[in-house]
């Protein structure tokens, strides 16, 4: 909890008159709490690792287990720069708003306590305000182009993805016989649809409590069911087809209902201003921290899978062969093997370490 704020489990939010926190619930304290970073942190950055399309389809299309692998701990340690690239222009910005030494940064602080500290809403723009304040005119277009590329590729990505999913795994089941044409039309029908969804989506995350923690509480809304499809599904043999599925669709609505809860607030609905009515049923789940929410889905879950699993009938051992760590066959275990050597480990081991000591000293 923050100092001087004391947590419970009653569903109340109860703040002094200088706004700060002097007593609410535990789940609702948003300040990235240990154990959200525990449990949560690690579902959301498994599933986009191991289960996105975006990054697996460039690991199967690696030219065999070892390239594929050695891949994707190199890129683990390129990740580990955007935690610098977030952090060192935030205390650049903040540094250069409380000395004065720029004006127009100036609304990136607030006073608090007789000190100047960082404005949580308008800190969101902190690496904006520097480009277009600190670089000269040159630099500036070369990074702003740079950022268009960068959101570009990644745009293109993601609805490229979006349509191959839509076709290949919808559109292509229900219509066998579509020609390729007709499969190539959908696509792109499926791509503008995404596009025109992006475009009309932009105003709840500008009405967010920021960019950054909004694509977190997303990620972390959608991630849970397939993390559970996906790791239950390759741990425990015994789950099948009709517990996936019944476990993915009551995550997506649980997801889907905290998405519809925060909408209305976000956009500034007329109504809404002020929030749900305090202690009602969707003012407590709209005050849920996101992380504690993401660890409820993920319970819900793992229920519903194990529940729907065990309540039908279970696979056969012959749709199984290879998928599971129970089911890998000698000749699998054996090729895998000859694919990682020490050096591989001594990789991954260092990579773990370095997280390990990001987390102990970027603490508090």
């Amino acid at each position: 909890m923050p100092a001087g704020g004391e947590g419970t489990w009653s569903p109340v939010l109860e703040k002094n008159a200088a706004g700060e926190v002097v007593r609410q619930a535990w789940y609702f304290n948003g300040n990235f709490p240990w154990v959200g970073m525990l449990l949560c942190a690690p579902v959301i950055g498994l599933w986009y690792w191991c289960t996105d399309q975006y990054i697996v389809q460039r690991a199967l299309a690696a030219h065999n287990e070892r390239e594929a692998r050695r891949g994707c701990i190199f890129a683990s340690y390129l990740k580990l720069l955007p935690v610098f690239i977030f952090i060192i222009p935030g205390m650049i910005c903040l540094a250069l708003a409380t000395t004065g030494k720029v004006p127009a940064l100036a609304s990136m602080v607030v006073e608090q306590g007789g000190r100047m500290v960082a404005d949580r809403d308008a800190a969101q723009g902190a690496f904006p305000m520097l480009v277009a304040h600190i670089l000269p005119p040159g630099v500036r277009g070369i990074v702003v182009a740079g950022l268009l590329a960068a959101l570009m590729s990644s745009l293109a990505g993601v609805f490229n993805a979006s349509s191959t999913l839509f076709t290949v795994d919808l559109y292509q089941k229900f219509r066998p016989q579509a020609s390729q044409h007709e499969l190539v039309r959908m696509g792109r029908i499926a791509a503008t649809t995404m596009v025109l969804i992006g475009l009309l989506w932009i105003p709840v995350i500008k009405g967010s409590k920021g960019l950054y923690f909004y694509l977190q509480a997303m990620q972390a809304y959608l991630a849970p069911p397939i993390f559970t499809v996906f790791f239950l599904g390759v741990f425990m043999k015994r789950l099948n087809k009709q517990g996936c599925l019944a476990a993915l669709i009551v995550g997506f609505l649980l997801g889907a209902f905290r998405l519809a809860v925060d909408t209305p607030i976000a956009l500034g609905m007329a109504g809404y201003e002020n929030g749900y009515p305090q202690g009602s049923f969707l003012w407590i789940i709209n005050n849920i921290y996101f992380q504690y929410f993401s660890i409820l889905i993920i319970l819900v879950c793992i229920a519903v899978m194990v529940g729907v699993s065990y309540a039908s009938a279970p696979p056969s051992e012959k749709q199984l062969e290879g998928l599971t760590f129970s089911t890998v066959t000698p000749e699998q275990r054996a090729e895998s093997r000859a694919s990682w050597s020490g050096l591989d480990v001594a990789a991954s081991g260092f990579v773990l370490l370095l997280i390990l000591a990001a987390y102990l000293y970027f603490q508090g």
